[in-house]
């Protein structure tokens, strides 16, 4: 498979990827760390996906989709530290005051995994931040060693994936996640 990393700019393709199959349902579309938990609470099924079509439409954009040909297939959400939840995260530590970008989510649509779709997102994600300026990337992966994980709560990716994108441990965290410790990853872009 040829995968295609594009900025999300087209909310329908994001859908396709990250949206519900009923439109009345309230499902996270990768809204939890990007907005503050009061909005998140409140937002509710179809104005869910409306707020993640308004970002669809800035600049920039959410994140990055993955493409097989026109079938989005993939999506990394990837924004300014600043403006997520990382920001304020007691469990993550900063390393320092470098505007940082977050990497926070890897997600591919069955049928399309273990086919090298996460590789091209992170990848993608990289440039995307690079070419906005990002002085260096982070992310907050499983440290999962060889144990296997549950897909549902694989979203923030895997450590071995992030070091063969050149991302380094930069530090330990204080977050667990589906009984996995959680660590700091970063890539400096400068």
């Amino acid at each position: 498979m040829s995968v295609d990393v594009r900025p999300a700019t087209d909310f329908e393709d994001v859908r396709a990827v990250l949206g519900p199959k009923s439109p009345g349902a309230s499902v996270c579309w990768c809204l939890s760390h990007r907005i503050p938990s009061r909005l998140n609470s409140e937002l509710r099924g179809p104005a869910r996906g409306e707020y993640v079509a308004g970002l669809c439409r800035a600049e920039p954009p959410p994140g990055v989709l993955a493409y097989d040909g026109d079938e989005p297939v993939g999506w990394a959400a990837v924004a300014p530290r600043a403006d997520t939840s990382f920001a304020r995260n007691r469990k993550i530590p900063h390393l320092d005051d470098l505007p940082v970008w977050s990497l926070w989510c890897v997600r591919v649509r069955p049928g399309h995994r273990r086919q090298g779709v996460s590789h091209a997102l992170i990848a993608g994600a990289v440039e995307f931040a690079r070419d906005r300026g990002a002085p260096a990337i982070e992310a907050y992966p499983l440290d999962n060693g060889d144990a296997k994980v549950d897909l549902t709560m694989a979203y923030a990716g895997l450590r071995k994936n992030f070091e063969r994108a050149g991302f380094a441990h930069a530090a330990d965290t204080a977050s667990v996640l589906a009984g996995h410790p959680r660590i700091l990853m970063r890539l400096d872009l400068g």
